[in-house]
């Protein structure tokens, strides 16, 4: 085994027993980059130099008995929305082709304080306004579509390009690649973890968050990026656990959706979710049916504030700059433009409505567990599904479906890979919990991930 193929957790034990070094690590991965990099496109750009310095830095540190923790030496890929002090930022866009910060983002001042090594800036949908992420491919299947709009992260990390791939998800864009990918990905509780320096797509929506391999991984980045930051005004001053700590799953209940997620649902991808919420009820979980309360309102109501929110944000880019933009891309702020002041407010009304709902439902539950997206990965060449009632979703509405109750409302949401279909091509099942839960939904997750061997599997040779 290389070292790339190494679990984050795996690679911090040896390197906290010296039997491994951050240079070795480092060597590895910018190897893994160099060999697969071409077929997929995960990285906006590679900063090798920086990360040979910093592995060094990391090793004579450890070597000295300055061991950080469990990231220090870890590779990591950085999604080109956070800002990077000295590393151009470009999230994707013509518009910032030249952008080079002179300060680091919150999570990325975080993680580099822990000893992370920063192998690059991974690609992102221009301004992570869309589910595709068109730069880049799905390591399992290089004809289909990584997700997005952290669908650089999401490949990078499936590939062995890097231990963490740091993500933003604003409609599902943290759990999308993950999930088409068949790595982790989790969105923390609106508010729990800082978004300063991360260029936003709508501000009442926008979570950041890691992808990783295990859901182990995940639990070791988030003890390091959580706290409280006055800097970031959503960010909510709440006690920050220890991720690694959940509680026993066995006599945890499970809310079981009746509706709206099983609804115009690949049977494959249904079919993989019952059977692992059948393991984990063998695991001493109980079930209980559930009904998703206001359904016909989460999609306009996670567009009607996205839409406007986001055309504010670009109003004097757009201005200035419209010609740099990708079509899709300008078409959606374009169109944001036009979004009534009054419906903009209904829409946040009609959100804590939502909330308050989603609050009620979860009162006889402790986690809901339902299909990450409809459908797996999709073609490049064919970015919609036609449904056997005669509809088509495009791609982005298609994988946003199932994902946007998580942003409407807040909540916590870990995607896990739950199973592959019969092509090959990787399923998520995603555990929804009530606010500032992380740790019980790793808890259910890692219960699944220990009892399965999804997590074991890779992609590209």
């Amino acid at each position: 085994m290389e070292p790339y193929q190494l679990t984050l957790a795996e690679a911090a034990r040896n390197i906290e027993a010296k039997e491994l070094s951050p240079v070795e690590l480092t060597a590895s991965v910018l190897s893994r980059i160099d060999a697969v990099e071409d077929k997929i496109t995960a990285f906006a750009t590679v900063t090798a130099e920086l990360a040979a310095k910093a592995a060094a830095a990391a090793e004579s540190e450890i070597a000295a008995g300055g061991y950080r923790g469990p990231l220090h030496g870890i590779p990591v890929g950085i999604k080109d929305l956070y800002e990077t002090a000295g590393v151009e930022t470009t999230s994707s866009s013509k518009v910032r082709a030249d952008h080079v910060p002179e300060q680091d983002s919150a999570v990325v001042e975080k993680l580099l304080a822990a000893g992370s090594v920063m192998v690059g800036k991974t690609h992102t949908h221009e301004f992570a306004y869309g589910a595709v992420t068109p730069t880049t491919r799905n390591p399992w299947d290089l004809d289909r579509m990584p997700g997005g709009s952290s669908g650089g992260s999401g490949a990078a990390v499936a590939a062995g390009e890097c231990f963490v791939g740091m993500g933003s998800d604003t409609g599902g864009s943290i759990r999308i690649p993950a999930s088409v990918c068949g790595t982790v990905g989790l969105k923390p509780t609106y508010g729990r973890v800082s978004r300063r320096g991360v260029a936003s797509l709508s501000w009442s929506l926008d979570h950041v968050g890691p992808l990783t391999r295990t859901v182990a991984d995940a639990a070791l980045v988030m003890n390091a990026i959580t706290g409280y930051d006055r800097s970031d005004p959503a960010s909510v001053d709440v006690p920050v656990p220890d991720f690694t700590t959940g509680p026993e799953v066995d006599g945890l209940t499970i809310g079981v959706p009746a509706n709206y997620y099983t609804e115009r649902v690949d049977p494959e991808v249904a079919a993989a979710v019952s059977a692992a919420i059948a393991v984990l009820v063998e695991r001493g979980m109980r079930v209980r049916e559930v009904e998703i309360p206001l359904t016909p309102y989460i999609l306009p109501t996670e567009w009607g504030i996205m839409l406007p929110e986001a055309s504010a944000y670009h109003q004097k880019m757009l201005r200035d700059k419209a010609d740099l933009y990708t079509d899709d891309v300008r078409l959606y702020l374009e169109v944001g433009e036009f979004v009534l002041a009054t419906d903009y407010l209904k829409a946040l009304r009609a959100r804590t409505v939502l909330q308050q709902a989603w609050r009620e439902m979860f009162v006889d539950i402790d986690v809901l567990i339902a299909p990450t997206l409809t459908t797996p990965a999709l073609r490049v060449d064919d970015p919609s599904v036609t449904w056997p009632d005669g509809s088509t979703e495009a791609a982005t509405d298609t994988y946003v479906r199932f994902s946007a109750p998580a942003n409407v409302t807040g909540l916590p949401s870990l995607s896990v890979p739950c199973g592959f279909t019969g092509a090959g091509l990787p399923i998520g099942m995603q555990i929804m919990g009530k606010p500032f839960t992380e740790p019980v939904l790793l808890a259910v997750g890692q219960a699944y991930e220990s009892a399965t061997d999804w997590a074991k599997l890779a992609p590209l040779p």
